[in-house]
This record gives C-alpha cells, sequence and structure tokens, in this order.
C-alpha cells in the first residue's frame, strides 16, 4: 500500500514538472502583470516603467504595472510571493524589499526565500540635499550645525524604516550626529518641505531630487555611493566628505515568486539585459541617475541575502519600528 502511494506521488510529481516544462516553452502566452508596491510617480515606478516597456516589446505581451501600495511596500510584495510561480506575476521594487523584515514581525514571505532573484534594474545613489537658503554648502557643515544644536535639526523621509530613512541612520552613525525624524508618505513631499526649508535636510533618490538641484532649488552636499554619480559628478561621496561607511545606496530590481521554472526566470534575466541594453532605455536611466549593476540571478539572489542580514543589523542598532 505505502509503495503504491509513494509510485503515485512520484508520477503526479512527474505530472507537475512536465506540465510546468511545458508553460515554460510557452512562456509568454498571455499579458503579465508586474506589480510595484510603491507609488505612482515614485523613482521605483518610475524605473521599472521605463524597463517594462522596453521588456513588453521584446517578449510581445503586454506587461500590465499595478501599484499596490501600503504598509511599506509590503502588500504588493505579499501579493506577489502569494501568486502562482509560472512567469505571469512579477515583482518590480527596491532596496526597501530587504529591509522589511526587519520591520515587520509578522511579515507573510521572506525576500530571499520567497522570491526568485530575476535580474536588477540598476543602482542609484540617494543625494544628501538641503535649502540653498539655509547657507549650508558642505556635508561637513550640516553636520557641524547639527553637533552645534543637538536634536534641533530636522530630516524628512519617505517613512519609518525606508531607503531614504536608513540612508540617514548610516550616515547619522557614520557623522556622530542625531537630528529629528519627520516622515512622510511620498518622495514628492518630502523633498518639498526640504525646499520649503521646513525640513532641515534629505537622502533623495537621484530620480527625485535631480531636476531641482539642476534648476536651484536643491543644494547636493553628497551621494552615498562607494563611487560618485555620471549624473552629479561634481558632488562628492559620503566617504570623500569625510564620513565612512556611509554608503547607503538604493537599487530597483524585479523578482519571481519562488517556484518559478528555472527557464523562464532565465528568459526573464535575458530580456530585462537585453532591455537594459537598448540605446533608449540607457539614456533614459542615465538622466535619472540610475547606473548599471549588472548580475546574475544567483548574484542578485546573494546580495538580496545579504542585505537583508546588514539590514537587520542597522534597525535594531537603531531600533526602529514600523509604524
Amino acid at each position: 500500500m505505502e509503495r503504491a502511494f509513494l509510485t503515485l506521488l512520484a508520477f503526479l510529481t512527474f505530472l507537475a514538472l512536465a506540465a510546468f516544462n511545458v508553460a515554460a516553452q510557452g512562456w509568454p502566452a498571455k499579458p503579465i502583470r508586474a506589480i510595484v508596491p510603491v507609488g505612482a510617480g515614485s523613482s521605483t515606478d518610475i524605473v521599472h516603467r521605463l524597463v517594462l516597456e522596453q521588456l513588453s516589446s521584446q517578449l510581445g505581451q503586454a506587461v500590465i504595472v499595478e501599484n499596490r501600495v501600503g504598509a511599506g511596500g509590503t502588500i504588493g510584495a505579499a501579493a506577489v510571493a502569494q501568486a502562482p510561480p509560472d512567469g505571469y506575476t512579477l515583482l518590480a521594487h527596491g532596496a526597501a524589499h530587504t529591509i522589511a523584515p526587519a520591520l515587520y514581525k509578522n511579515l507573510v514571505y521572506h525576500p530571499a526565500r520567497d522570491f526568485a532573484a530575476v535580474a536588477p534594474i540598476g543602482i542609484s545613489p540617494a543625494v544628501l540635499v538641503v535649502s540653498p537658503a539655509k547657507g549650508i554648502r558642505s556635508a561637513a557643515e550640516l553636520v557641524a550645525a547639527a553637533k552645534a544644536r543637538p536634536n534641533a535639526l530636522n530630516f524628512s523621509s519617505v517613512g519609518i524604516g525606508t531607503a531614504t530613512h536608513l540612508s540617514v541612520e548610516r550616515f547619522q552613525a557614520s557623522a556622530g550626529i542625531q537630528a529629528v525624524h519627520i516622515p512622510f508618505k511620498g518622495g514628492a513631499e518630502a523633498m518639498t518641505e526640504v525646499i520649503a526649508g521646513r525640513a532641515d535636510f534629505f537622502f533623495g533618490p537621484v530620480a527625485l531630487v535631480l531636476p531641482h538641484i539642476r534648476d536651484g532649488k536643491l543644494a547636493a552636499l553628497a551621494v552615498n555611493t562607494d563611487k560618485r554619480s555620471a549624473a552629479l559628478p561634481q558632488v562628492p561621496t559620503t566617504r570623500e566628505a569625510g564620513f565612512s561607511d556611509a554608503e547607503y545606496p538604493i537599487w530597483f530590481g524585479l523578482f519571481a515568486p519562488a517556484g518559478t521554472p528555472r527557464e523562464i526566470v532565465e528568459r526573464l534575466h535575458r530580456e530585462t539585459v537585453s532591455a537594459l541594453r537598448t540605446p533608449k532605455v540607457q539614456e533614459k536611466l542615465a538622466g535619472l541617475g540610475v547606473d548599471p549593476m549588472p548580475m546574475s540571478p544567483a548574484e542578485f539572489a546573494t546580495h538580496i541575502e545579504r542585505e537583508v542580514g546588514l539590514n537587520a543589523a542597522l534597525v535594531q542598532k537603531v531600533g526602529l519600528k514600523a509604524e
């Protein structure tokens, strides 16, 4: 009886794998849904839409972008984690993906275990910006002002535990300062508060702050990557400005539910790399300050797992809790 059951189980497993292989060979046979777990018009949304539009053209199927927001991006991510692993539901997310496990203790998914890492879209520094009216001309001057008046300065972010928040926490730990955190619901609002002078500083994604730096509404003091941004070559890195271990770049990437056939993941990876190499996409991403981040799916998966650990340590160190 037991032997017959095991034989049946093996046969059913074979049929399931065969069905997956057939589906993978015919993929994509219908439109693909890409869930962006943050708001429309955000850096994550803008960057991914550029690439997904080109991906749609290459695959010959519509890629329908759906913004499913809430709970620091975890609602949209959970929807993808629980979707059928057939290549028709993707997650277009950013650095916040690896922060969630440290903030949300009852998370129904894990960024490393419950997703297949497809491909990174690119990496972008967060830019330390202030209003020119503040008269602060360097990161060192900002730190000096913060030390002269402890807890008198404030900074804006896109929310507790977001990449824009942890960028500041990493910088503060390096500089030995402490400012008051003012979280907002979106990047545009967080940036506008700095332009208006109501918030003293902000670590904003290049794609968001660059136009306002160019028109003189914001002053850029430093970028938090290990090398200068091609979009802002005159702006020093945080390390060049005298603050080591303050790097906290923002990245963007594509994911599929865990269990998605390897053939589909590899095809998605190849097509994404091809999309990123088209002159039109390269030009637009460069204009947004997004630099290449070439990685294989395996390398990207390792990067995700490493960042989950690093973010957990940082969140615990500064005692962050989700709202």
